[in-house]
């Protein structure tokens, strides 16, 4: 990881030097590229690992909440890795900042997996909701007045559970304000839009990992995305919440491993493929 200040919006690094195929993992709201320090080493020995540093890491780079427009910095991540990532491996927020992504250019008339070269995806505790009338005025009131909740969580894990509880509490409340109003209504907007994707579009192999415990992205939610995906299939993590890189790096890297192995003769660009059965139920 480079530790060095970065201001740029959007960088990627190379991490390992495989052989195999290029992959490309995309950190959450508040996060940075450190959340796969415990992966890395655990994912296909063989694959070229690259990461992102995207505009809504923990630094907070400018003022990247008042930009409605997080696909383009997402698509600068993707077209950053040479060659193109095949596998893209997302988490939290930034799944749905890449399906996001992927549902504008399919509307538009372009293939956006083409586009992007790629083949497979790895979508880790994502938001979604299959339709409208699933929000409700308590589901704004519970990501906004709980949302330091979600940043506290973070914390926690990164410090193994380390930091007395006043002191998570106070640094979960700065985070909170770090991201700022602007950057909370980003991630809800994303996330009410989720009803209206075009999930059909996504035909390339996906898997779908949610922790059994994640308060912030309910698993049935990972569940019901792929149940509307043509080719995913989910799994849940026990005994983890939302960072199931970092609480359970080794069971999270396994299925990483039996996915992509299991993926790697599918045909780059496939049609529409019947759905999965899930081989989940939480």
């Amino acid at each position: 990881m480079n530790t060095n200040l970065d201001l740029r919006p959007v960088s990627v690094e190379r991490r390992t030097a495989g052989t195999g195929r290029r992959m490309l993992l995309l950190h959450g709201l508040a996060a940075n590229d450190s959340v796969w320090d415990r992966t890395v080493d655990l994912l296909p020995e063989d694959a070229e690992i690259w990461t992102a540093r995207l505009p809504w890491r923990t630094e907070g780079i400018g003022e990247w909440g008042q930009d409605p427009n997080l696909k383009g910095w997402l698509a600068k991540a993707l077209e950053a890795v040479p060659g193109r990532a095949e596998v893209v491996v997302a988490h939290s927020m930034a799944a749905n900042v890449l399906l996001d992504l992927l549902d504008q250019k399919g509307r538009g008339g372009t293939d956006p997996l083409r586009h992007y070269g790629i083949r497979s995806l790895v979508l880790a505790s994502p938001f979604f909701r299959s339709s409208a009338e699933q929000f409700d005025w308590e589901t704004i009131s519970y990501y906004l007045n709980d949302f330091h909740l979600i940043m506290e969580e973070g914390i926690r894990v990164h410090s193994d559970g380390r930091l007395p509880a006043d002191i998570q509490e106070a640094m979960g409340k700065r985070v909170r304000e770090r991201v700022g109003p602007y950057g909370w209504l980003r991630f809800f907007e994303l996330y009410l839009r989720t009803p209206a994707l075009q999930t059909s579009r996504i035909t390339v192999p996906t898997l779908v990992l949610a922790g059994e415990t994640d308060f912030a992205a309910p698993p049935a939610e990972s569940l019901a995305l792929a149940a509307a995906l043509p080719d995913a299939y989910a799994r849940v993590l026990p005994g983890c919440g939302h960072f199931p890189m970092i609480e359970a790096a080794e069971q999270f890297a396994a299925q990483i491993r039996e996915f992509v192995h299991q993926s790697a003769d599918a045909v780059p660009f496939p049609g529409a493929a019947p759905i999965d059965a899930l081989e989940s139920q939480r």
